[in-house]
């Protein structure tokens, strides 16, 4: 299992805001722990920038968007970046895209929407087209009922590098993206937000379903997950640890996306009153309300070499990527145990 790490926010999990002068400070430390790779999220600045310091800092860390926002860009303009991150890190570049919802797309981003599921599918259908045009000549002839893509001179064609196109996966939480994922990219990113029985029983069996019906194996395609992990050296910072994920567990099951997880587990109704309480900026009262069982059901719990022996039992046998989610000061050597303990086997 690969285990990764988080760079390009001023939080301590890298996924939010801060000074991109921190970056170099942070992949130092993702090389001193021993993750195999870093992510970059879109939140508070582009993700592109910080992974071409990390290349820059890191001849061996694999990097990757978690995510890029696909919606708010083109699949050429995409396309483009991906090719030069992919160049200049030596072929160790994923790009991971993800939707948005509306809102962010119409009112921050200015941009056009359509129905989700059938516009990434043609976004990344399109962004391969740009790339074999690049990589073996073809000529540019796109036409979707969204994107069309039918213009490339050379002034404009990159030509091929030597490491080829860069693996893509898509963040998705419900069943039909996962589908789209399993059918044209090369892995899933999966929502923090998921269970090991949501893996199971929903996400695990349509991405198997779709990979079969268009000729492709389980071992190739990539399943990622930045997993929840409530963890620290002593008392006090396990205590911070375990409040930050609870408020963290209720923000998100606020959100009506990801209502379906809960009621899998029949917290439907868990769901309905933090979404209400969320609506009243209630958040304290929102975290009071995810109970234990509702905790330990969504992060991993314990002590460092615990918290190794759990995710193991958990995912062992689901995925080929596992991410450190820890938003909450960790120090480095709870870190170093986790990532070598999964790392080991």
């Amino acid at each position: 299992m690969l285990v990764d790490g988080f760079i390009g926010g001023g939080s301590s999990d890298g996924t939010s805001g801060a000074d991109i002068a921190g970056i170099s400070a942070q992949v130092a430390a993702a090389e001193r722990i021993g993750y195999d790779g870093v992510w970059a999220t879109e939140v508070g600045r582009d993700p592109f920038l910080p992974l071409l310091l990390a290349a820059d800092r890191s001849p061996r860390l694999q990097i990757g968007t978690a995510i890029a926002v696909a919606f708010a860009r083109n699949p050429m303009t995409m396309a483009s970046t991906a090719n030069d991150l992919q160049t200049f890190s030596s072929g160790r570049f994923v790009l991971g895209l993800g939707s948005q919802i509306k809102p962010h797309i119409q009112r921050r981003f200015s941009m056009p929407w359509s129905a989700p599921t059938e516009r990434m599918r043609e976004f990344v259908l399109a962004m391969r087209a740009i790339w074999r045009s690049w990589h073996h000549g073809e000529p540019l002839d796109f036409r979707g009922d969204i994107y069309q893509h039918t213009l490339m001179t050379p002034l404009f064609n990159p030509g091929p590098n030597p490491y080829g196109p860069p693996p893509v996966l898509i963040a998705a939480v419900g069943t039909k993206m996962a589908s789209v994922a399993a059918e044209v990219a090369d892995g899933i990113l999966v929502h923090s937000f998921t269970t090991e029985r949501y893996l199971r029983e929903v996400t695990l069996p349509i991405v198997e379903s779709v990979l079969r019906d268009n000729g492709r194996r389980r071992e190739q395609f990539t399943l990622s997950y930045p997993g929840l992990v409530a963890t620290g050296i002593d008392e006090k910072s396990y205590d911070e640890a375990v409040r930050t994920v609870r408020e963290r567990v209720a923000f998100y099951g606020a959100t009506p996306a990801y209502r379906g997880v809960l009621e899998l587990h029949g917290w439907g109704d868990l769901h309905t009153e933090l979404h209400r309480l969320s609506r009243q900026n209630e958040w304290d009262v929102m975290t009071k309300i995810v109970d234990d069982t509702v905790l330990h059901t969504f992060a991993v719990v314990g002590e460092p070499a615990a918290v190794v022996t759990e995710l193991r039992r958990r995912f062992d046998d689901l995925i080929n990527r596992f991410t450190l989610f820890v938003p909450y000061p960790l120090a480095d050597e709870a870190r170093q145990i986790i990532v070598t303990g999964l790392q080991r086997h």
